[in-house]
């Protein structure tokens, strides 16, 4: 698996824009990654992320009903990031869909982290695959808005005809239930720009992510263990 040091020189994301992600990880947020296409680098976005959660939040899959279930009864919020492989009606391992999926965003409704990716390129997309009542995952969208960050990838081939997978938008919701907000951008060549600033990260603290990565880099740690264990360490 990658990490966000790989993603970084791959210029599937820049350094600031990774610093944000870090930083919106590091503090406890949800994660939802976006791309139609397979093989869009949907899960390896997603844990990359993953790795900067807080030190103490065990990561527990979705493996069926009784877990949701036991979820929803939690009040540790922030103890346990409830991770779906993909939303997605197949019966691999902890994928989700239908009562499922309704179950998971309620987990995210109600103030615990979750991380999932799904088949969709916008956030127009997203709402109507989970959040149409004619379909059949019926999620609330005040439960969809609760998931803190929303990531968007794309794939492109660059000058050397070689494909490039690229974070194309990001949005976050700045609180539970609040309508997302655009807050960086990135195109084809793999230049990103901020549309806003955050509410969810202060300047301070993603400049201190920021010098965090650079060091990583220095260091030339990237393997994604090496990464886990500087983030637990270091910040």
């Amino acid at each position: 698996m990658l990490s966000l040091i790989d993603l970084i020189e791959a210029r599937t994301v820049d350094l600031p824009l990774a610093a944000y992600l870090a930083a919106a990880m590091r503090g406890g947020a949800s994660l939802l990654v976006g791309a139609r296409p397979g093989g869009a680098g949907k899960t390896a976005v997603m844990v990359a992320l993953l790795n900067f959660l807080p030190s103490e939040t065990r990561i527990v899959p979705i493996e069926g009903l009784v877990v949701l279930r036991r979820g929803l009864q939690d009040t540790a919020y922030g103890a346990t990031c409830y991770l779906a492989h993909e939303i997605g009606d197949s019966a691999y391992y902890a994928y989700i869909w239908g009562e499922q999926a309704r179950l998971f965003f309620q987990l995210a409704g109600q103030g615990h982290i979750v991380a999932t990716n799904l088949h969709a390129d916008t956030l127009e997309e997203m709402r109507t695959q989970l959040c149409d009542a004619r379909g059949e995952n019926g999620v609330a969208i005040a439960d969809l808005r609760a998931v803190t960050l929303k990531l968007f990838l794309r794939v492109t081939r660059g000058p050397d005809f070689r494909l490039r997978r690229v974070v194309r938008a990001v949005y976050e919701s700045p609180g539970a239930g609040a309508e997302e907000r655009l807050v960086w951008t990135g195109d084809d060549r793999g230049t990103y720009s901020r549309q806003a600033e955050s509410v969810l990260v202060s300047p301070e603290v993603e400049r201190a992510h920021l010098a965090f990565l650079e060091s990583l880099q220095a260091r030339r740690l990237r393997a994604l263990l090496d990464v886990r264990r500087a983030v637990v360490e270091d910040l």
